[in-house]
């Protein structure tokens, strides 16, 4: 595999290399993916799961059909998997190496973004999931 992306935790224990492009980028809103990252809002890259060559096992969450994965050792959230999108993982630009590489192409449920928080773009945005499931 030849790896054009990278990412790892904090302390370096769980790292990948991933030799295909995106599927996609994204911000979310939802309420799950501010309570997995901390951060008023999430923006993660997705991509098909065949091109990952993981170095380390992260651990892992489930709930409500949803696996999201994190560093025991330093507490870095990596990404999460959605039963209804099989094949693909979507990684927290925080893991990744060079996130300014990833630059979103919308927003997901923005009806549930905070208040207070305003992100100048002109990203289309939507007021649920922006891919279909």
């Amino acid at each position: 595999m030849t790896k054009l992306h990278a990412g790892a935790c904090r302390c370096g224990l769980i790292s990948v290399e991933i030799g295909s492009e995106p599927l996609l980028r994204s911000y979310c809103h939802c309420r799950d993916c501010r309570k997995q990252t901390g951060a008023p809002v999430m923006a993660f890259v997705a991509f098909r799961d065949e091109a990952v060559e993981w170095f380390g096992t992260p651990k892992t969450f489930r709930s409500a059909g949803v696996e999201r994965s994190f560093c025991e050792h330093c507490g870095s959230q990596i990404g999460y998997r959605d039963d209804q999108l099989p094949g693909e993982i979507y990684f927290t630009l925080g893991f990744m190496d060079d996130p300014e590489r990833y630059p979103p192409m919308w927003h997901a449920f923005e009806q549930r973004r905070l208040p207070f928080l305003h992100i100048q773009d002109d990203l289309p945005r939507y007021d649920g999931f922006s891919v279909e499931r």
